[in-house]
């Protein structure tokens, strides 16, 4: 290839026929999570009210490597693989020696990376003979993403949606209906627990701790039904390494390393899906790149939380996750990324926070637009909120290389297009986005419903 490409094509048989999974090579397991009644750990027979047998297997497999089912690859195939750019436009634009890379994931049927967890969660469940999957969503990608997989094997979906995004992003809803599933604005008035809020507050702006009890109160009391999560658990984030798998192939194409890669992070799944492989690589001492979470300064979980076991939902229903948390009763202020307003963040990339083996730093919404219109105005693709993180911590970086002249490669992954997301694009270029300064006073008050183990 030359030197003055712009799309790296991973060519088709080259789609990756296993997940990676890292816990193997890392130099201490992470912690189990907790029964929150015994406080022993979570064994399979905890988690089958909710989860198919074969991702609970995935949850907790000491595996480096999974088979995915020829019955997913014949899904994925309609996108994957997915290309990676060399974004040499913003490069001049920004008049930087760095290469800026970036995976892009909205090629997806969704428009993001969501589909590549959505898909094999629907398929294991069907194959368990599930009737209908329920879960939650905050601006509505994971939503549709399992509205779209569902389809695929002709499962009912139930899907309760923050109320802040539900309100911000109607189109969201209109896209998951069209693939078939129901959607509620959390809290919503069919659980009991949603009822109790919304008489609290009939305005709530729900959040996705509160959408997530919901869902799962539902899925519990339905044999029929399961519970799929967008983010979070290690099955998720497993299913997500086909982007770094990806990313690692593309770039010795054309001869590269990273020296920085940088991902948006609100649950971990994208973030865990790039850099997992990659950091598989920096262990074994092919590598060595600098790995960057990238958190809203509304929700910033690893920059200001603290790393303690905690629920994974608003209603203490889940079990207990170790990971680094804003408390369980956390409210989020209704920032424009909703996919990335979660009050906790992955055990295992909370793990490998903890370990010393990546960085995190939290930038404010309108440093996040700002870069996503120089991003959009060069590169021609208009990111979703999420992304726009990823972006503005690479734009940093390659502003840095201009003063430096440090010639760093910067890899990022840009997870989804923002067509749907326009109304947060209309608030910054109205001038009404507003960046919310989160408390010292409010992180105390949520942290204080936490479990003291």
């Amino acid at each position: 290839m030359t030197d003055e490409y712009y799309r790296v094509a991973l060519p088709d048989s080259e789609l990756p026929t296993q997940w990676y999974n890292i816990i193997p090579d890392l130099p201490a397991p992470p912690p189990p999570p907790l029964h929150p009644g015994t406080l022993e750990p979570a064994g399979p027979d905890d988690l089958a009210p909710l989860f198919p047998m074969a991702l609970i297997m995935q949850e907790v497999t000491g595996d480096s490597f999974v088979d995915i089912p020829g019955g997913v690859l014949d899904v994925l195939r309609l996108w994957r693989p997915s290309p990676l750019f060399r974004a040499r436009r913003l490069e001049r634009a920004l008049d930087t020696p760095a290469k800026i890379f970036y995976k892009y994931e909205g090629v997806s049927p969704a428009g993001s990376h969501k589909p590549n967890t959505a898909v094999p969660q629907a398929f294991y469940n069907h194959q368990e003979g599930i009737t209908r999957l329920t879960t939650e969503t905050g601006a509505g990608q994971w939503g549709s993403a399992l509205a779209f997989a569902c389809a695929q094997y002709d499962m009912a979906c139930e899907v309760w949606q923050v109320a802040a995004s539900y309100r911000q992003k109607p189109y969201r809803k209109t896209m998951m209906e069209v693939w078939g599933a129901t959607v509620h604005s959390s809290p919503s008035d069919v659980t009991a627990y949603g009822q109790e809020l919304l008489a609290e507050d009939p305005d709530h702006n729900g959040s996705l701790g509160i959408a997530i009890s919901e869902a799962v109160a539902v899925a519990a009391a339905d044999p029929g039904t399961r519970y799929a999560l967008g983010s979070v658990l290690n099955h998720v984030l497993l299913h997500q390494t086909v982007i770094g798998e990806e990313a690692l192939k593309q770039l010795a194409m054309v001869g590269e390393t990273p020296d920085l890669l940088v991902g948006c992070t609100g649950g971990g799944s994208n973030f865990g899906g790039l850099s997992f492989p990659f950091l598989r690589e920096k262990l074994a001492g092919r590598m060595d790149p600098v790995i960057r979470c990238v958190e809203p300064a509304a929700c910033p979980s690893l920059t200001k939380g603290q790393y303690r076991y905690d629920f994974g939902d608003t209603g203490q229903m889940t079990p207990l996750l170790k990971m680094y948390t804003l408390g369980h009763s956390f409210i989020p202020d209704p920032i424009h990324a909703g996919g990335l307003r979660y009050h906790g963040m992955s055990p295992l990339v909370s793990h490998i926070h903890d370990l010393g083996l990546v960085e995190s730093v939290a930038i404010p919404q309108s440093e996040c637009f700002a870069a996503a219109l120089q991003f959009a105005r060069t590169e021609g693709i208009v990111p979703a909120p999420e992304p726009t993180h990823a972006i503005a911590a690479a734009v940093r970086e390659a502003l840095a290389c201009r003063e430096s002249g440090e010639e760093k490669v910067i890899l990022t992954a840009m997870c989804g297009h923002g067509h749907l997301d326009l109304a947060a694009y209309e608030s910054y270029l109205s001038g009404s986005m507003v960046d919310f300064d989160l408390s010292d006073e409010a992180i105390a008050a949520a942290m204080a419903t936490v479990p003291e183990l």
